[in-house]
């Protein structure tokens, strides 16, 4: 037995270092309501889909998957798959930063991409997410989390000026301020787990070099804590210390097995040049902060838009990008169905760590929304109409899963902001090109 209930905002404290515990029986009695609470998570693609191989020929109860997603079929009964949603303002052609910029800048904003001077902006005030944080983010150590994965091999592969900042961002403080995503795994963990997100490089070095686990400096506290736990909560507790302690094992290994600097290919310090490997560490962290509540708005960029990444992984040394200009190519268009698909396997891969985490009386993915999907739909043709997207999750059970719902044609993508955003506690009347909500996303 406990002798007192812990609060949801306890944390094991030592050498300066904070961690987060993750959701425990014994918090429900220190609070009112024990439900877990709902996190929202964007996880963007670049460069569109293979829609022939994302789209299903059937509507209504998920059966069996397409090519691309077919790695999602143990989990479809927590998939919602969504069709005929439309970012219209993408489309407009006001300014040079053509729609790989544009696709991205819109995905959360919901409005026109301009630019006057040197100033880049959008014209609507706030990304959706920067919306949700502004509401709730006084609930978490982080308002939200934005995250890139960047190819080392494509490092500075981006032309200066606007671009860059239209394909490089999805979250948007105000019109002129977007919220540059964290590319350094390492720079990642020390914002979650440290606190030497304020040192300077040379410094961040110094204590990487003397630190062998942040779980060293908070031992006493971890001791004492256990002391006071039932054998439920003590197994969470070793489990959630455990997955932190391989976080740091994953980026150590990164470090070790970094080669030389070839001229022109700059490497981040601690990022695994192989897809699935970087993946897995970004993920394991996303997951050890929702575990730990030190956020619940995430926003993933997994590679900028318009990338020509190659994937050498699964034995595809032609760029991305170029590989969607297919002009109907078929060769061409299948090594781009084999990227789509690899997305989706290791997407896949972190589902199933997902669903396997308890909760509260479910599962951690029972509490997320996370939204799997493109800011275009044939990247050839670069179309901005049924926008590939997934929700997996079941947002607190506020979504009905399992499911593939057809809209109207040129029904607006900011529909689903706003859905989002109800499930997310934030009521608005309108956002971006929006109509209204999207009615059935929790019914039959």
């Amino acid at each position: 037995m406990i002798r007192k209930p812990l609060g949801r905002r306890t944390f094991l404290r030592g050498m300066g270092v904070a961690i987060g515990l993750p959701f425990m029986e014994t918090m429900s009695r220190a609070q009112s309501a024990s439900k877990p609470p709902v996190r929202l998570m964007f996880l963007y693609y670049p460069n569109g889909m293979d829609m022939e191989n994302w789209n299903p020929d059937y509507t209504g109860k998920l059966g069996a998957l397409p090519r691309i997603l077919k790695p999602l079929e143990p989990f479809r009964d927590d998939v919602l798959m969504l069709n005929n949603l439309t970012h219209n303002w993408a489309r407009v052609l006001i300014d040079g930063p053509g729609d790989h910029g544009r696709c991205c800048a819109n995905y959360l904003t919901g409005g026109h991409v301009r630019k006057s001077d040197r100033n880049i902006y959008v014209d609507n005030p706030m990304s959706m997410d920067q919306m949700i944080a502004s509401k709730i983010g006084n609930a978490t150590r982080l308002p939200s989390l934005e995250i890139g994965m960047e190819d080392p091999r494509q490092s500075g592969n981006c032309d200066s000026g606007y671009s860059c900042a239209y394909t490089n961002n999805l979250a948007w403080k105000s019109p002129t301020q977007p919220m540059p995503p964290i590319l350094d795994p390492r720079m990642l963990f020390d914002r979650l787990f440290g606190a030497s997100a304020d040192l300077s490089p040379a410094e961040r070095a110094q204590r990487m070099r003397i630190r062998t686990s942040i779980l060293d400096f908070v031992r006493e506290s971890t001791t004492a804590l256990a002391k006071n736990l039932g054998t439920t909560d003590k197994r969470k507790l070793d489990e959630y210390l455990g997955a932190i302690r391989s976080i740091e094992l994953q980026l150590e290994r990164a470090a070790k097995d970094e080669t030389p600097v070839q001229p022109g290919m700059a490497k981040p310090a601690g990022a695994p040049a192989d897809f699935g490997e970087h993946f897995k560490l970004i993920t394991d962290m996303v997951t050890v902060a929702f575990q730990a509540d030190l956020t619940r708005v995430v926003t993933f960029l997994v590679t900028r838009e318009g990338t020509s990444r190659p994937y050498r992984e699964i034995g595809i040394a032609d760029g991305h990008h170029p590989l969607t200009h297919h002009g109907g190519k078929r060769e061409q268009l299948a090594k781009v169905t084999e990227i789509n698909a690899y997305h989706a396997a290791n997407f896949a891969s972190w589902v199933e760590r997902l669903s396997g985490l308890k909760e509260g009386e479910g599962r951690l993915l029972d509490n997320l929304m996370l939204v799997y999907g493109a800011g275009l739909n044939d990247g050839n043709r670069h179309l901005h109409d049924d926008l590939p997207t997934i929700i997996v999750g079941r947002g607190g059970g506020s979504l009905r899963t399992g499911r593939r719902i057809v809209f109207r044609r040129e029904t607006p993508f900011s529909n689903l902001h706003l859905s989002l955003m109800e499930r997310m506690g934030v009521h608005v009347d309108s956002f971006g090109d929006s109509s209204g909500t999207l009615s059935g996303l929790d019914t039959a």
